[in-house]
């Protein structure tokens, strides 16, 4: 068996995007406001915003920051508001949410950036099976800004894509 072996999927010019190259920083921040809350239940004003006052805020420092609240408890809008006066100059990012809300900012911030350009009537495979905390809603984006330019784009792997979308000829 002297033949050489031929890569069939680079000869296509099929670019392959795989979400998991995206740089999801190492600085995650939460901020559970149920620890500021009286018996983690109700929020009592002063008490709130003595956490506020005595809070350590230099560690969020270029970070990404989620902001929420784990217990049950109905926390009103101004809450967050301090909150987010205090934080706003040291981090990169803050989202009032869980940490999957910033992590669909993490990647929709990235595929804002990406260039599209450069898969002008080229076949593209977003690449399948990645990491859990991948946002399906990065998929919607990515499919929705890859389309004016890409001829076809698949989900999956280049042995067995999935077609999504094909441009009319």
């Amino acid at each position: 068996m002297d033949e050489n072996i031929i890569n069939r999927v680079q000869k296509s010019g099929i670019i392959t995007i795989d979400l998991d190259d995206v740089n999801v920083p190492d600085n995650l921040f939460e901020i559970d406001i149920k620890n500021w809350l009286h018996d983690e239940l109700f929020l009592k004003e002063k008490e709130y915003r003595n956490y506020i006052l005595n809070h350590d805020w230099s560690k969020y420092k270029n970070g990404y920051v989620f902001i929420y609240c784990s217990s049950d408890a109905i926390i009103p809008t101004w809450a967050y508001m301090l909150i987010s006066s205090k934080i706003q100059e040291l981090t990169d990012k803050v989202v009032i949410g869980d940490i999957k809300k910033i992590y669909e900012l993490i990647f929709e911030d990235y595929l804002n950036d990406l260039d599209y350009t450069k898969f002008t009537y080229k076949s593209v495979i977003v690449k399948g099976c990645s990491r859990e905390t991948i946002p399906l809603s990065a998929y919607h984006t990515l499919t929705t800004k890859l389309k004016p330019f890409a001829k076809s784009i698949m989900y999956g792997e280049a042995c067995s894509a999935v077609p999504v979308f094909k441009k009319p000829k």
